[in-house]
């Protein structure tokens, strides 16, 4: 390639009938200098692709870095909703077991009151049954012991055929009503 120096210092023969050297001069130096121009241009742009190829180059390497960064990002991603979905089922699991054993004691409970009450019940009508056989024992006894008494008594004046006389029976009504007074 020609450059601006050998474009100024190119000796032209000299012919009959020639250009004007003044006028070829003038040319030469304007050619001379655009020339310049354009290798400052062209070594600039040269640069420029260069910087620009070395940012393509690093771009490249960021974008695998990227593309790794977002496929590791993705699998964890998968990773933390299979271990989410895990957690789920295992709670759920955990309150499902934790609601059946709290409803197998409730029934448990239930069951037991429910024997409790049976068993209470029972124990209710045998105390009935026991104080009220206790009182007719009572009652007969007392009976025995009145006409037993009465019979073998010789009390002067009380004939064993005579009518009692009823005894006043004192309650708990009478005796506030007399305390009241």
């Amino acid at each position: 390639m020609i450059t601006p120096a050998e474009i100024q210092t190119k000796e032209f023969t000299k012919g009959v009938r020639g250009y004007k050297e003044d006028e070829v001069d003038s040319f030469l130096d304007l050619v001379t200098l655009d020339m310049d121009k354009l290798l400052q241009e062209n070594a600039l742009l040269k640069d420029n692709i260069r910087a620009l190829n070395a940012e393509v180059e690093r771009y490249k390497g960021t974008e695998g870095k990227i593309y790794d960064t977002l496929e590791s990002a993705k699998a964890l991603m998968k990773e933390v909703s299979v271990s989410a979905e895990k957690r789920a089922d295992i709670v759920l699991k955990n309150a499902e077991l934790d609601a059946e054993r709290i409803q197998r004691e409730a029934e448990d409970s239930v069951e037991r009151i429910k024997e409790d009450a049976v068993q209470m019940a029972r124990r209710w009508e045998q105390f009935k049954q026991r104080y009220r056989n206790l009182l007719q024992n009572e009652l007969e006894r007392f009976d025995n012991l009145s006409s037993d008494f009465l019979v073998d008594s010789e009390v002067p004046g009380i004939a064993a055929d005579a009518p009692e006389e009823p005894v006043p029976v004192v309650t708990t009504k009478t005796v506030k009503r007399s305390t009241e007074k």
